[in-house]
């Protein structure tokens, strides 16, 4: 459901790691919040949210191959928010750029300082991490679309484990300090002149080792529980509308991530959508075509009555204005465009037969024998 990385940054699947940091910076700069005005605020943060992430992950080599192998899956399944972007190298392209509020503002200050090497990077000790964002998708009808609708969701998630507050250590116990590590989470390997830090293996980089596990977590420190959540869907939703409701993602000892809804909007029997219009088709006598008269139109909001002039043809498009789905944020509606299809009646009785052989001898036109040839007359005096 997520938009595609390379997408986001413009760029093709080949581009090279140059490219990739050329097309961030000048999608960063364009899209900082403080440089918008301030009704054009919230939808820059979250496009530079959007591509920040795109760009820490196509900029770096490991996750960019896992995420060309199995798409946002893969990447989602390995790696946190905190993780996504630790590792990328966004302090040669802003280390004094003045971005600095902002990145701590959106990914917390523990990603920013890893990021821009601040302080506390390098350390794993008690770090406090985010929860994970989660994402939903809602099926809603095209009515409920147009309206807007009041949903109660039942989300999965993980939480703190309350029956150990979130320790991982059986109740009256508590967690011990790697000796391995000393609680820095780190190891450090040292080959000429070169420094390296790994994750301690004994720990796996948590700093600490528990000895006794919480039998309701075990040791996990979350456990994993449905939330009902009623969320709010606007009106003028479509298929690729992305809702955000904060606070309400899985929860972290830094506080909890975002939910997403991913709206899909289910196909309707009558109408057909096309961004803010919509389109259908109206059956109507050849008696009404031909003579004019006004005839009862479904919308989505009632009925509706629509003039239908004097020889009106088969296929003509009326357009009833405002009639359309409404703006999400805020503007026009849609309009609902109308196509008239003349209806051929199946079955004649005598007196409407008579009628219309007359019709067609004063047109000039012959009348075919027999019922199947007679019908096929009749549809082409409607066409």
């Amino acid at each position: 459901m997520k938009k595609d990385y390379y997408e986001i940054l413009g760029l093709p699947k080949d581009a090279s790691p140059q490219q990739v940091k050329k097309a961030y910076r000048s999608l960063a700069l364009r899209n900082h919040p403080d440089r918008v005005p301030q009704e054009k605020k919230k939808e820059a943060e979250e496009k530079f949210k959007e591509i920040s992430e795109a760009y820490a992950v196509l900029s770096d080599p490991q996750k960019r191959q896992m995420y060309d192998q199995y798409g946002h899956s893969g990447i989602d399944q390995r790696y946190t928010t905190e993780d996504i972007f630790r590792g990328a190298d966004f302090s040669s392209i802003f280390g004094e750029g003045g971005l600095g509020d902002i990145f701590g503002q959106f990914f917390g200050d523990s990603i920013f300082g890893d990021v821009f090497g601040g302080a506390g990077a390098g350390s794993r000790r008690g770090r406090a991490r985010r929860g994970r964002d989660i994402q939903y998708e809602v099926n809603i009808s095209l009515e409920e679309a147009f309206a807007g609708v009041r949903k109660n969701i039942k989300v999965p998630r993980e939480e703190i484990c309350t029956h150990c507050n979130g320790s991982g250590a059986k109740p009256g116990t508590q967690p011990k300090t790697c000796p391995t590590c000393g609680g820095q989470g780190q190891v450090f390997m040292t080959s000429g002149f070169f420094r390296m830090a790994q994750a301690c293996g004994a720990c796996r980089g948590q700093g600490k080792i528990i000895e006794a596990v919480c039998p309701q977590c075990q040791g996990r420190t979350v456990v994993r529980t449905t939330r009902n959540i009623e969320v709010n869907i606007p009106a003028g939703v479509d298929n690729d509308s992305r809702l955000r409701v904060r606070g309400e993602g899985e929860v972290g000892s830094a506080g909890a991530g975002d939910l997403y809804l991913y709206i899909a909007v289910s196909p309707h029997s009558k109408f057909e959508r096309d961004g803010r219009d919509i389109y259908c088709q109206l059956p109507v006598s050849f008696v009404t075509a031909a003579l004019g008269g006004e005839e009862s139109v479904a919308t989505l909001n009632g009925q509706v009555m629509m003039k239908v002039p004097a020889g009106t043809q088969s296929g003509k498009m009326f357009r009833l204005k405002g009639k359309g789905m409404p703006d999400l944020h805020g503007g026009a509606p849609g309009d609902q465009f109308v196509k008239v299809m003349i209806h051929v009646p199946t079955r004649l009785t005598a007196e409407q037969r008579r009628l219309l052989e007359e019709y067609a001898r004063v047109s000039g036109q012959d009348v075919l024998k027999g019922n199947d040839s007679f019908k096929e007359k009749i549809k082409s005096v409607f066409k």
